[in-house]
C-alpha cells in the first residue's frame, strides 16, 4: 500500500510589519482547515515544512502539528522538513513526544540538513559545521527516541549523564525519516541506518533519481538492513483540478511566483512557460485533472516502488477555496484509483 499525503510550506504573503500579523493569522487558520479536510477525504499524511523567511508562515512545524491533531482525527502529522542541524535534539524530540500525546500516537518527523539555510545564522551556528551539524544531532535524536535515559557526549554542545528525556510519546519511538534532495551522501546516510527517506523531486526528470534510490537500497543492504521492509516516499509539486486547463490555469501564477522568488536566492534560470510545460510533461510537477494526477503518480511508483507520495502544495496567488478543491479531488478522486492500482499489482504478483 502506498500513503498518499500532503506537503506544504505555509506561503504567506509577508504582512511587512511588527505586530498586527494579518496575512499571517489568516494562513494559518487557512493550513488547520486545509489538513482538517485532508483527514476527511482520507488522506493518510500532511507535512508542515520548517523555514525561517518572511513568505513562508511555518518556523515551527510541531506546533502547527499539535493544532492540526485538534481538529483531526487519523491522519499522519509530520514535519517536511525539520531542520535538525539549528535545532537542539532533546527539546525538538520533546515537541514532537508532545504531539504525539496529543494525537493519540500520529506524530512523525523528517529530518534534514535543509535546503534554506536562514536558520543557521538565527541560532548561532556556523554553516562551515553543515554536514558535521546534521550527523551528530541526528544520532542524538535517534539515541534519545529508543531510550529514556540519555548518555551523551558530542561536539556541538554540552554532555548528558544519565538523565531521563520526557515525555516518551505515545508510540513506542517517533517515527524518522531522513528528507533528501539529491545528494549521495545523503542516500547512503539514510540506508546506512536503515531508516525511511523521502525524496524531493522538483525540477529534474524522476528517472533521474533511480540510481539514488539504488544507491539508498544498496546501503541499507550492505549494513544488514531488510531492503523489503525500507520505506521510501516521493515528493513533488502537486496541483489537481476538474479539467487538465484549469489546473495549469489556476496553478501557474503561484508555481511562477514561488520559483522566481527562491529562483533569485539561488541563481536559477528565471521560470517561464515553456519550463513549466517542460516540468508538467517530461518532469515531476502533477499539475492537471484527477487522471493526470493519477498517471504521474503511478509513473513515480512504477520507477521507485516507493511507499509515500507528499503532493507538495503551492498556493501563493490561488484563491483558498480552490487549493481546498484540489485537496478534495486528491482524497477522493485521485487516491483511491492509485490504491487500487497498486493493490490489484500486488494480489496479481501473490
Amino acid at each position: 500500500m502506498m500513503e498518499l499525503g500532503i506537503s506544504t510550506f505555509g506561503e504567506v504573503t509577508p504582512d511587512g510589519k511588527a505586530g498586527a500579523a494579518v496575512n499571517a493569522h489568516e494562513r494559518v487558520q487557512q493550513l488547520l482547515e486545509e489538513v482538517k479536510l485532508a483527514d476527511e477525504v482520507g488522506l493518510d499524511v500532511f507535512a508542515f515544512g520548517e523555514h525561517h523567511r518572511p513568505d513562508f508562515v511555518i518556523s515551527s512545524p510541531e506546533i502547527m502539528m499539535a493544532a492540526a491533531a485538534s481538529v483531526t482525527k487519523n491522519i499522519k502529522l509530520t514535519s517536511s522538513v525539520t531542520v535538525l542541524s539549528s535545532v537542539d535534539p532533546v527539546r525538538t524530540f520533546q515537541n514532537f513526544a508532545t504531539v504525539d500525546l496529543i494525537s493519540g500516537g500520529r506524530a512523525e518527523i523528517i529530518a534534514g540538513r535543509g535546503s534554506f539555510i536562514e536558520s543557521f545564522p538565527l541560532f548561532g551556528f556556523n554553516l562551515d559545521d553543515y554536514n558535521e551539524l546534521f550527523t551528530e544531532k541526528l544520532e542524538m535524536f535517534l539515541k534519545i527516541n529508543e531510550s529514556e535515559k540519555l548518555n551523551w557526549e558530542g561536539k556541538f554542545r554540552a554532555p548528558v549523564k544519565g538523565q531521563g528525556v520526557y515525555p516518551r510519546p505515545l508510540q513506542q519511538q517517533i517515527p524518522v525519516w531522513i528528507g533528501v534532495g539529491g545528494t549521495p551522501a545523503s542516500a547512503k546516510r539514510a540506508g546506512a541506518l536503515g531508516l525511511p527517506m523521502i525524496i524531493a523531486i522538483l525540477g529534474s526528470a524522476p528517472r533521474h533519481f533511480i540510481t539514488f534510490v539504488e544507491l539508498y537500497r544498496e546501503s541499507a543492504e550492505k549494513a544488514g538492513h531488510d531492503v523489503s521492509k525500507l520505506q521510501l516516499g516521493i515528493s513533488s509539486q502537486f496541483y489537481v483540478a476538474d479539467t487538465t486547463g484549469q489546473a495549469q490555469k489556476e496553478f501557474y501564477p503561484s508555481y511562477e511566483a514561488l520559483m522566481n522568488r527562491v529562483g533569485r536566492d539561488r541563481g536559477w534560470s528565471p521560470m517561464n512557460r515553456e519550463s513549466f510545460n517542460y516540468l508538467r510533461e517530461q518532469g515531476p510537477l502533477v499539475v492537471g485533472d484527477v487522471q493526470n494526477a493519477i498517471d504521474k503518480i503511478l509513473e513515480q511508483y512504477e520507477l521507485f516502488g516507493n511507499t509515500r507520495f507528499l503532493a507538495q502544495l503551492v498556493t501563493g496567488h490561488t484563491p483558498h477555496k480552490q487549493v481546498l478543491k484540489a485537496i478534495e479531488l486528491y482524497g477522493t478522486k485521485v487516491a483511491p484509483e492509485v490504491r487500487k492500482y497498486i493493490d490489484q499489482k500486488k494480489f496479481s504478483l501473490l
